[in-house]
């Protein structure tokens, strides 16, 4: 690789983690990422098995479409009834 290859993959890779004040031994890092990638997995279960929320149909936007009534004698009564 180039130098400039390099310092575009490096660009392009930012770290997740970052230690901001201290040494961290090997084991201590990997304990740490350990614990967030647990994190992760569980989070992205939960995520997978929650149920889809059901849309009420009070709101459904068919609701807001005004439907078409048919013409001709006595429809006016049936125009306020729901099909």
């Amino acid at each position: 690789m180039s130098g400039d290859e390099t310092a575009a993959t490096e660009a392009t890779h930012t770290p997740i983690l970052r230690v901001v004040k201290g040494d961290l031994g090997a084991e201590e890092l990997a304990a740490l990422v350990a614990v967030v990638a647990a994190r992760n997995a569980a989070a992205a279960n939960a995520a997978s098995r929650a149920k889809p929320r059901l849309r009420s149909e009070w709101g459904h936007p068919a609701r807001q479409v005004r439907p078409v009534h048919a013409f001709g004698p006595d429809q006016w009564r049936r125009s306020s009834f729901g099909r």
